[in-house]
């Protein structure tokens, strides 16, 4: 309702910009359709004219030194799209005229569409003017006027005068509107308003100095843009001019468009962003332009501040190569983003900062409804009407109260409640006409907050308590999900580890199987070929055969036994076993091994340890595998072996040690894989590198473990130890 009060009372105004936005826009397609289709015969014949003259050729290209360039069309185009929000007329029309938003679904196609139509002759009516003009005799702002004049259009020129008119009248008059508002409710009243000298809350009629301050605050503005114009202006042609305060509107857009998305934002934050994005400004775009009107030293222009090349207005940092604008709003925008985001950074936003954040970036989550009133007012309407009557004057005041009657369904205005609902339709009266801050001020002066009721408290504390519960739900649903996925990712790189392994035992039994058929296939093709051959040959031939087939079904028994263990599957035979018996049984089985190897055999027994209820055969085949790994390994000729036996009264521990060459820290976690010997592929063909792994798993069976230590050149240690109590439950 205050926002259609305020659509009452400026509708004369908005009228008439519409009316002379139609009016600018016809006398340019008006010029604009005289210059391309009359003076030239259209688009082509013009841009063909000005790629004949290099000058004019140049100015249409993107590239090369000392014209616009890309970065200078983006930043462009960037402060027009941040001007269409932030200019003072813009924003006066587009929000603080605009009350009603399905306006903005019309502006949406509306707007684009009008800037499209004014500019479709922009770039035609510049080169018709360099064409008949040349550059530098007449200012191209005025080419709109100046092309009809020079051809005898007298009528035409009277049409665009008249149009330029309205416009400039249109900008003068929104623009001293919107700065005299702004200055007046945001500036002068909370000023006014909070002396205790002037005592204007005991006034009764407010409104003949509300006009007073406007229209001092119009005249004020209106001066200092003259004396901008007469001190800066003369340097700089009018759209240049425009751009550079434009750069200057820009910097509102950091602080307004961080507090409608981001709840982190801060008074603090906004104030230095824009602070220092004023800063910048004023330093690269404002001391320059009043440098090269004379009015100031321009030799900071080429040697910078203190004679600091570095601190050149238009080369800040060194940053060389862009056009003054592109150059200022890069600095400019990194400064005042750069403070706003880390003074905000640097504490928590206070308790109203966090409330009105909530109200901007969540407003569409709570659509239409309005925010939750958690007191009650003492406030009558007899209170409320004087007060807003001050400054907006008691017709006025009637007129909008009872309104809002009217649209609740009621009579007249006796018949209204102070509500809250009410209270904040005040305010917003007040807001439009000395401001937010202040109108906040006046209504506290008449609204007393009556405390609440403990049935009330506690519903509010329900309803807290409500949206609490729902919120750690929603956390650990969160974390739920969050572990999920942990585990799924350790699942799945679980399973491309199988596959590797799979596709490595794959490619390793197929070689270990491939090497002893081709060995057999090999000398038996050879004893077929030459039926005459020596029958030592012959023997030795088949002893050959003979030893790689018991290789081949070692190996393929090693697989089998293995993908038994591994699956679960495999028998085990348990009974009672004396270990010092098998350590020496499995020390004699090999002996030929090391006497083979010119090594010697070193065993450490005690003379009584426990019994161990385990399978004989496997742990059999556990110390086999020990022994003979360690005979490959010793040095030829000087090999050394030491076997120890020992018991703690818990667990019975065995140790291989050799001098060998050791295994180096990198690949000792290799050794216990499949078909992998100390890491070293050397050591392939000396067995089939499932003895380790397979050893590993008869010992873990039992609930004992096998494990490996090794200094590279002090040769290697291979143990394993067995419980004695949990050794004889394994089945």
């Amino acid at each position: 309702m205050a926002g259609r009060h305020a659509t009452e009372r400026h509708e004369g105004m908005v009228a008439a910009i519409a009316f002379e936005s139609v009016v600018k826009l016809l006398a340019f397609l008006a010029v604009g359709i005289y210059v391309t289709y009359w003076l030239y015969d259209g688009f082509g014949d013009l841009y063909t004219r000005a790629l004949a003259v290099p000058e004019l050729a140049s100015v249409l290209a993107f590239d090369g030194a000392g014209r616009l360039g890309y970065g200078g069309w983006f930043a462009h185009v960037l402060l027009a799209m941040l001007s269409v929000i932030f200019l003072p007329r813009q924003f006066q029309i587009a929000v603080v005229e605009n009350v009603n938003e399905q306006h903005l679904r019309r502006a949406t196609w509306a707007f684009p569409a009008y800037l499209l139509l004014i500019n479709i002759f922009v770039i035609p009516i510049a080169i018709g003017g360099l064409l008949h003009f040349g550059r530098g005799t007449v200012d191209p702002d005025t080419f709109v006027l100046t092309l009809p004049i020079a051809h005898d259009n007298v009528a035409l020129a009277l049409f665009v005068f008249i149009g330029g008119l309205s416009a400039a009248t249109g900008m003068v008059i929104v623009e001293a509107i919107a700065l005299s508002t702004m200055v007046c409710n945001d500036l002068v009243m909370p000023m006014l308003l909070r002396s205790r000298r002037l005592n204007l809350a005991g006034e009764r009629d407010l409104t003949g100095l509300l006009l007073g301050i406007r229209r001092g605050a119009i005249v004020i503005l209106l001066l200092l843009g003259y004396l901008y114009f007469r001190l800066a202006g003369e340097a700089y042609a009018l759209v240049s001019i425009g751009l550079i305060s434009f750069a200057a509107v820009a910097q509102f857009a950091p602080a307004v468009i961080g507090g409608m998305y981001w709840r982190g934002g801060t008074r603090e934050g906004a104030l230095a962003g824009l602070l220092a994005g004023f800063a910048v400004w004023g330093y690269t775009l404002m001391l320059p332009s009043f440098a090269k009107s004379g009015w100031l030293d321009p030799g900071f222009l080429e040697q910078g501040l203190f004679g600091l090349g570095w601190l050149k207005p238009e080369q800040l940092f060194g940053l060389a190569g862009w056009d003054n604008i592109s150059h200022a709003l890069f600095w400019s925008l990194l400064a005042n983003i750069g403070a706003y985001v880390l003074v905000s950074l640097a504490r928590v936003p206070t308790g109203a900062e966090a409330t009105q954040g909530a109200l901007f970036v969540d407003v569409f989550r709570r659509g239409d409804s309005p925010p939750a009133s958690f007191w009650r007012t003492g406030a009558e309407v007899r209170d409320l009407l004087p007060l807003v009557a001050r400054f907006l004057g008691q017709r006025r005041t009637e007129d909008a109260f009872g309104a809002w009657a009217r649209s609740h369904g009621l009579q007249d205005v006796s018949q209204l409640k102070a509500d809250p609902e009410l209270v904040h339709f005040a305010e917003t009266l007040l807001a439009g006409a000395i401001g937010s801050a202040s109108a906040r001020v006046m209504v506290s002066t008449v609204v007393q907050e009556e405390p609440l009721g403990l049935g009330e408290v506690m519903d509010i504390l329900d309803e807290a308590s409500q949206v609490r519960a729902y919120s750690h739900k929603l956390e650990e649903k969160s974390r739920a999900l969050e572990a999920a996925t942990a585990e799924l990712r350790a699942a799945n790189e679980q399973l491309k580890e199988l596959d590797r392994l799979k596709d490595d035992f794959m490619s390793s039994v197929t070689h270990e199987l491939r090497t002893p058929l081709t060995s057999i296939r090999a000398f038996s093709e050879m004893m077929v070929d030459d039926p005459d051959i020596d029958v030592a040959d012959r023997q030795r031939f088949l002893g050959i055969i003979v030893s790689e087939t018991v290789r081949l079904t070692r190996l393929v028994n090693q697989v089998l036994d293995m993908a038994k263990i591994e699956s679960g599957h495999a028998e085990w035979h348990n009974t009672d076993i004396d270990m010092r018996e098998l350590v020496q049984h499995s020390v004699d089985a090999t002996m030929q091994l090391f006497h083979d190897r010119g090594a010697e055999v070193f065993v450490h027994i005690p003379d009584a340890v426990p019994s161990l209820r385990a399978d004989h055969d496997r742990l059999l085949q556990v110390m086999l595998n020990l022994l003979s790994n360690a005979a490959k390994f010793v040095p030829q000729g000087a090999g050394r072996v030491d076997v120890s036996l020992s018991c703690d009264g818990v667990r019975l521990r065995v140790d291989v040690k050799d001098n060998g060459p050791g295994i180096p820290p990198e690949q000792q976690p290799v050794v216990f894989q499949k078909f992998r010997q100390g890491g070293d592929a050397r050591a392939r063909p000396q067995g089939t590198g499932l003895g380790l792994p397979i050893s590993r798993q008869i010992v873990e069976h039992f609930g004992g473990r096998l494990w490996l230590e090794s200094v590279p050149g002090g040769g290697a240690t291979f143990s394993f130890e067995l419980p004695l109590a949990s050794a004889a439950a394994a089945q």
